[in-house]
């Protein structure tokens, strides 16, 4: 079975984003992928920059006709398709989130991005409500499927627990790159991109799953003049339960392909006991911040 990611730089017309990603949507399933994830937000640049009252305007309903167009496709080309995006759940109420298309355009599970960041030309809070599914894989035509978003991938609870309700394929799409002033710091950007890497593949290993990140790419300024524009890595790639890179793209557009053996999972949880073994009697403080810094 082969999977698809969906890495491409974005421009400020919603519209031209929109018939890229179906462009490359398409050539992904003509080239054999039968699961294919977009990247986080993919619709529009990366509007968090700044805290700006109108990138409201581009949230949508589960039920809207934007929605409802990537069913039409899933369906027309029988792919799964993990389509995220900007979600309006009521007035004042807005989550990152994403839709899972099974292949019959039925929506098969959504996830609300759960960790919300709030950093330097990352101001996501200002926007979104922390979600409130938790942690699920959703069956599909094709395998089970859990995703987490972007923020999500740094934290190994989020891909325990999800790899705890049998996802096969965690993914995760992204919208991550460098703050330019990190730019300026010899070693600094690659050390940054190696560490995601790292962290994911990881999640790959301690939970015998297949992971699949899916980051945009190119340069987007900010509305603010004062602001330096961010640089997205891209380097989506998809890595087996070993953590090995099965595909890797580049800094460019690119359509990320690889073919995965969802039989093998199985036979990896038995022989590696990471489940088997686990101390849940001791993990207690696991659900708490930690213990107070004595003086």
């Amino acid at each position: 079975m082969k999977v698809g990611l969906i890495q491409n730089s974005a421009s400020v017309k919603v519209d031209t984003n929109i018939e890229k990603s179906i462009t490359l949507i398409r050539l992904a399933a003509e080239k054999g992928a039968q699961i294919i994830c977009l990247q986080e937000l993919f619709a529009s640049q990366y509007f968090c920059q700044t805290c700006e009252s109108g990138p409201f305007q581009l949230a949508e309903t589960l039920e809207s006709s934007f929605v409802r167009q990537f069913r039409d496709l899933a369906a027309e080309l029988e792919i799964v398709l993990v389509l995220p995006y900007f979600e309006k759940r009521a007035e004042g109420i807005f989550h990152n989130s994403a839709a899972v298309i099974d292949a019959d355009g039925s929506i098969a599970g959504h996830y609300r991005k759960m960790h919300i960041p709030n950093d330097p030309q990352f101001y996501e809070k200002f926007y979104f409500t922390p979600g409130d599914t938790g942690y699920d894989s959703f069956q599909t035509r094709y395998g089970k499927v859990g995703v987490c978003i972007c923020w999500d991938q740094w934290f190994p609870e989020a891909a325990r627990l999800t790899a705890l309700t049998g996802a096969q394929i965690i993914f995760y799409p992204t919208a991550i790159g460098w703050h330019p002033d990190d730019l300026e710091v010899e070693g600094l950007a690659e050390s940054q991109l190696d560490a995601w890497r790292v962290v994911q593949r990881g999640h790959a290993v301690a939970n015998s799953c297949f992971v699949a990140a899916a980051n945009r790419c190119g340069t987007e300024s900010s509305p603010d003049p004062n602001d330096k524009p961010i640089q997205f890595w891209g380097h989506s790639f998809i890595a087996d339960p070993s953590g090995t890179l099965l595909a890797e793209a580049g800094d460019e557009d690119e359509v990320v392909i690889a073919e995965v053996d969802l039989d093998s999972i199985a036979e990896r949880r038995r022989m590696w006991g990471f489940f088997r073994d686990r101390r849940i009697d001791s993990y207690d403080r696991i659900s708490t911040h930690g213990s107070e810094v004595s003086s």
